[in-house]
């Protein structure tokens, strides 16, 4: 739970997030007018049809050469500055668009406090992703409560009071454009309209029922209930876009929405509630987390936070880590569900016309990093937007690939937008990544390591997988050097210059390779494409390399300075998110010797990365420091993540780092509290997931494993690895759907 004492003030620090994929809302829990800002994700200008013109980012004419003449200079001098890279191979960005905020529903409450008193409380269940605001007025006690359902696909709201005829609101829409008309008819407002930038059409419909009392539509677009005993209202929202190349248009949105709000309110409140906790509840309560947290029942989420790490409350602290841990899965569940588009920068909430960063889909760490807890922390559902998301992005891809690279396959670099941006833009030190697809291609393959399903491999993940491989099997190059196979021209995310073989390149590209092959070898394809991944992989540089100072060297070339505290630690990456760097190896030393020097510093999601690194280099206390910081200096009184401004990949990275903590499997064991903090010494987890197909639970008293359980999903041969077992691991068969346990 988490709970304040006051309304909001600030859409980005204070209000409280509900969400059910496509649709969110921010709840800021105001007295006098309730205010409601509310999104649907494919609200997005620019695309096909921008009065900017769209070009997916491909180059505007052929530039024949170009390409080939960096690699080139590459070879003959080593690094280029990423303006020289830029101007040769980037271009001005075109119709890229932005998310847009729907809007803001404001309910005008009658009667209502101009100030909260102690009776007031604004709070979000996470549990039951419900988010609530109670209060004391003229001897009544009045409470809203409001959900976004999956299953019916709407925003609900119900606002009432415990003494008769006592709730009286006016219900009206704003927003910061003006491409809209709001229209009231008797219970239902109709906001609808075009973005001026791209004929993108859109409607939002609120429907509204009450007991007792009257109500009236007005001709100014709002309605207003007057003396009722409480008042419910449901709120859908759709536009015309479909994911699909090269138009991205579908039906208008009126039939649809129409045809939500009226199956709602036909439903009724209760049965919406009562589907929407069923639904919620199914997700969010596999996962239990005991780490002795105590949480004050008079201490509010702010001052919970403000107080963390003082010393002043041990309990309490492990209450906000604990805290955090779940509001990382409940943003999730909120922001990425069937039947929409992934999280984005921001999960689905957005208040803005201009949201930092377009609020789009960076892809040199930041969607990956969305879904790194979707798994462990048993979340599966929530990864099939993503797997549609990046399955889109093959058509566009493979256009890029051809006239950017003259070759098969597909690509995507820096970022994308929901309109198939796959090419480039001219911002120097973020346009170039055509490891992007390689490294969006891992969740898919990560999705079947967990799960199993062998016609998921052969019908989502390895057709994306196959065709990305074939890129790079077109597109590495004989390094002059050594003779090994590189990525050039290759830039280490946001860092450094253009070099040939940047070790990150090499990471991706060898975790694609070896994912692919193994997927290749599952599902019984071709021998000829199996024997030339596999001659193409062994000549492959692994960008591992051990530089002067005994760290892992970020590019090929020792340039790496002991002094340089850049918030990417990309060539970390074959330590995290890759498995390519196993514990105890020198490799990991090294990269320890790196992760040391760049220190503990950065952005929210740069923190968030570090306390994985640190948990899969088996070093719990420093994984809990990040934490720490992360906590004590990235994160808002709501809980969000900071870069700054908001940025929700923090949330998610933070979650799947306590996970890393207590589970890992990623090396075809299941390492049973690898990472455990001192400060964790007794507690408890239940419905961790690890590959392979098991649900796992653990006890742990004084640091040390007392109980394991493991329920399998699939039939095959599994090792634990835990001190519970003599010799420090066992191997045993499984049946799938057993449980088996172990210990006390």
């Amino acid at each position: 739970m988490l709970w304040y004492g006051a309304p909001a003030a600030d859409w980005e620090r204070e209000a409280l997030p509900i969400g059910n994929g496509a649709l969110g809302a921010m709840v800021f829990g105001t007295l006098a007018s309730e205010r409601l800002q509310f999104n649907e994700k494919t609200l997005w200008t620019g695309g096909p049809g921008s009065r900017e013109g769209y070009d997916f980012g491909n180059w505007s004419a052929p530039r024949p050469g170009a390409l080939d003449a960096v690699r080139d200079e590459l070879d003959e001098k080593g690094r280029l500055t990423p303006d020289d890279v830029a101007a040769k191979l980037g271009q001005a960005r075109r119709g890229y668009g932005a998310h847009q905020t729907f809007g803001d529903l404001h309910i005008d409450v009658a009667g209502a406090p101009d100030a909260p008193d102690a009776s007031y409380r604004r709070a979000l269940d996470l549990g039951q992703g419900l988010a609530t605001v109670t209060y004391r007025r003229e001897q009544a006690r009045h409470h809203r409560e409001f959900f976004a359902s999956h299953p019916d696909g709407v925003i609900v709201g119900r606002l009432s009071a415990d003494r008769a005829a006592h709730v009286t609101c006016t219900f009206r829409h704003t927003s910061p454009r003006t491409d809209f008309t709001a229209k009231a008819d008797d219970d239902r407002i109709t906001v609808r309209g075009e973005l001026a930038d791209n004929a993108l059409k859109f409607e939002a419909q609120l429907r509204i029922r009450h007991e007792g009392g009257t109500r009236v539509a007005r001709d100014d677009g709002s309605i207003t209930v007057t003396g009722a005993d409480h008042v419910w209202f449901v709120l859908a929202a759709g536009t015309d876009y479909a994911d699909t190349y090269p138009d991205y248009r579908g039906d208008d949105p009126h039939a649809r929405v129409t045809r939500t709000v009226d199956e709602a309110v036909a439903a009724g409140h209760g049965t919406l509630r009562a589907r929407h906790l069923r639904d919620h509840r199914a997700l969010f309560d596999r996962v239990a987390l005991d780490i002795g947290q105590a949480l004050p029942a008079d201490m509010p989420t702010d001052r919970l936070l403000k107080q963390y790490g003082t010393g002043a409350d041990a309990a309490a602290d492990r209450a906000l880590e604990a805290l955090f841990f779940q509001y990382g899965r409940y943003l999730l569940i909120a922001s990425s569900r069937a039947g929409s588009l992934p999280a984005n920068l921001q999960g689905v909430w957005n208040n803005s016309t201009t949201p930092p960063w377009s609020a789009d889909y960076h892809t040199n760490i930041n969607l990956q990093m969305n879904y790194w807890l979707a798994e462990a922390a048993n979340l599966p559902e929530t990864t099939s937007p993503y797997d549609r998301f990046v399955e889109a992005l093959r058509a566009p891809g493979r256009r890029t690939a051809k006239e950017m690279f003259g070759s098969r396959g597909w690509v995507v670099h820096n970022e994308t937008n929901p309109y198939g941006f796959t090419g480039v833009h001219d911002w120097s030190t973020a346009f170039w990544f055509p490891e992007a697809a390689a490294w969006l291609t891992a969740q898919l393959y990560e999705h079947y390591r967990f799960g199993g399903s062998t016609d998921y491999l052969r019908t989502t993940a390895y057709p994306v997988m196959k065709e990305a491989a074939e890129f790079w099997l077109d597109n590495l190059r004989t390094d002059p050097r050594d003779g090994t196979l590189i990525v050039t021209p290759s830039y280490s995310p946001e860092h450094g210059d253009f070099t040939a073989g940047a070790a990150m390149a090499q990471q991706i590209v060898h975790d694609l390779f070896t994912n692919t092959l193994e997927a290749a070898r599952t599902l019984g394809d071709s021998p000829a494409f199996r024997a030339e991944l596999e001659k193409t992989l062994g000549s492959l540089d692994p960008g591992l390399r051990i530089g002067s100072w005994g760290q892992l060297q970020e590019w090929k070339a020792d340039l790496d300075d002991r002094t340089d505290d850049h918030r990417h630690v990309s060539h970390l990456y074959a330590l995290h998110p890759g498995r390519q760097i196993e514990p105890g190896s020198k490799w990991a030393e090294a990269a320890e010797v790196s992760l040391t020097a760049r220190g503990d510093g950065g952005t929210g999601w740069s923190k968030a990365w570090k306390i994985n690194f640190w948990a899969r280099l088996r070093d719990g206390d420093h994984a809990l420091k990040m934490l720490g910081e992360q906590l004590k200096s990235s994160t808002l009184p709501n809980l969000w993540d900071t870069h700054p401004p908001f940025q929700i990949d923090g949330n998610f990275g933070a979650t799947s780092g306590i996970v890393e903590m207590l589970l890992q499997s990623q090396h075809d064991a299941i390492e049973i509290l690898p990472a455990l903090p001192a400060t964790w010494p007794d507690g408890s987890v239940r419905g961790l997931r690890a590959r392979g197909g098991a649900t796992i639970d653990v006890d742990w008293s004084a640091g040390h494993a007392t109980r394991i359980a493991l329920r399998a999903s699939r039939t095959r041969e599994l090792t634990l690895r835990s001190g519970l077992f003599s010799g420090g691991s066992k191997t045993l068969k499984v049946r799938s759907g057993e449980r088996y346990v172990f210990g006390r």
